[in-house]
């Protein structure tokens, strides 16, 4: 996917959204995959991921949204990735399978860098 039509996606006003697309404008790296993926398993494991992240106290953006909006979406999703140049925030990108709209996005704060 064009860094421009990502950056288009990610024009909304939740936080992890807009600190995505920051990281992006700033140099940081992106890729989104072709394929698809059932939302109910991503739910799933995003859920799991909250519960970790939270027991272990790391900062996290979006992530609870990202779970309830996976949950109740019931359609393939396509996956796409933001890495902050600096290495510092990962965000998950969860795109409709045309990939032509965002559906959620989450980041999580690597560790020290």
């Amino acid at each position: 996917m064009e860094r421009e039509l990502l950056e288009r996606l990610l024009v909304g006003n939740d936080e992890a959204s807009m600190a995505a697309l920051a990281a992006l404008r700033c140099g940081g790296s992106h890729v989104v995959w072709d394929e698809t993926t059932a939302s109910e398993p991503l739910a799933l494991i995003y859920g799991r991921r909250l519960r970790h992240t939270r027991r272990r106290r790391i900062e996290t953006k979006n992530l609870a949204r990202a779970v309830e909006l996976l949950g109740r979406h019931q359609r393939p999703v396509r996956l796409g990735q933001i890495r902050a140049a600096d290495g510092s925030w990962t965000f998950m990108l969860f795109l409709t399978e045309d990939g032509s709209r965002l559906i959620a996005c989450t980041g999580v704060r690597r560790g020290h860098v």
